[in-house]
């Protein structure tokens, strides 16, 4: 069998017209007993176990502390400790997974191409390692994710997010909130992961679940779990906007200029700062009705046919 990969095979052959159409990027997608498709995944040497995925990697690993259950609460270690920190009852992170994998490297270049994300998207592989009966605290993230359990069984619990639209940052239940997640959330972060349209999921070795952005989810394991998750941090219209103003003002001597005086205990500096700024808005507002979306696209990623 010809060994493809890409968005078909992680979604088991289904037609990537109707996922991009009607899943993509805004519900969650799950499918079952995927084989053929994903087999290049779930046979890699370092995925037959947990001990050959300790024994192959080289670097750090993050344990998740017992007090948060959270990346947010969390330590580096290497293998040895790892295998201590896990045997009670402590998760692992492998991040990055690509590293040390042309093969899932090939993968994240698939699927970018397949979904048509920009280039300066940030796409990885992590590795979830799971004791039993643990999970990962209720949280929403940033990014997307494609999950393919490999290893045990894993129930996700997701619900959708009446909390804030389109979020910037991750946020896990109990945590701080970040300054930017709270200028616009529109409803107070909840206690537990919300109950309506709360939907649950029980992914085994060969499942796969699609998590979009946003969505509030905890997860639990029933036995030891291995899952392997495509992680893609695409950027917003505003990454996009903002990466192009850049590029085109860097053109600009005047707009080089260091910005001085603007805190000065002077207080003609200070005006002077603020006149020479108006001056440099004044002529990015006369600008900018002459941008096009094909312009902003061409500065960041450059020629689409």
């Amino acid at each position: 069998m010809k060994n493809h990969r890409g968005l078909s095979a992680l979604i088991g052959g289904a037609e990537t017209d109707h996922f991009l159409r009607h899943v993509w990027p805004k519900e969650p997608f799950v499918i079952h007993h995927l084989d053929q498709t994903v087999r290049p995944l779930t046979e890699l040497p370092f995925l037959k176990s947990l001990e050959d995925l300790l024994e192959s990697w080289p670097g750090v690993i993050q344990a998740h502390l017992p007090d948060a259950s959270d990346e947010s609460s969390s330590i580096d270690v290497h293998a040895a400790a790892a295998r201590k920190l896990f045997a009670n009852k402590m998760a692992l992170l492998f991040n990055n997974v690509e590293t040390i994998s042309p093969e899932l490297k090939e993968w994240l270049k698939a699927l970018a191409l397949d979904l048509g994300l920009p280039s300066s998207t940030y796409g990885r592989c992590i590795l979830y390692a799971t004791p039993d009966g643990k999970g990962t605290a209720a949280h929403f993230d940033q990014n997307i994710n494609f999950v393919l359990q490999i290893h045990g069984t894993k129930t996700w619990s997701m619900a959708p997010n009446t909390n804030v639209q389109n979020p910037t940052q991750r946020f896990t239940i109990g945590q701080e909130l970040e300054f930017e997640i709270a200028s616009y959330a529109e409803e107070p972060m909840p206690n537990t992961l919300p109950d309506p349209g709360c939907r649950q999921y029980i992914l085994q070795p060969g499942s796969m679940l699609f998590v979009p952005r946003g969505w509030w989810h905890s997860t639990e394991a029933s036995g030891e779990a291995l899952a392997l998750n495509f992680t893609f941090s695409q950027p917003t219209w505003i990454d996009l906007l903002t990466l192009a103003l850049r590029s085109r003002l860097v053109l600009s001597p005047a707009w080089r200029e260091l910005a001085d005086g603007v805190t000065s205990s002077d207080a003609d500096r200070r005006l002077r700062a603020q006149h020479e700024f108006d001056d440099l808005l004044s002529e990015l507002v006369e600008d900018l009705p002459n941008w096009r979306a094909q312009d902003i696209l061409g500065a960041t990623e450059g020629d689409i046919e």
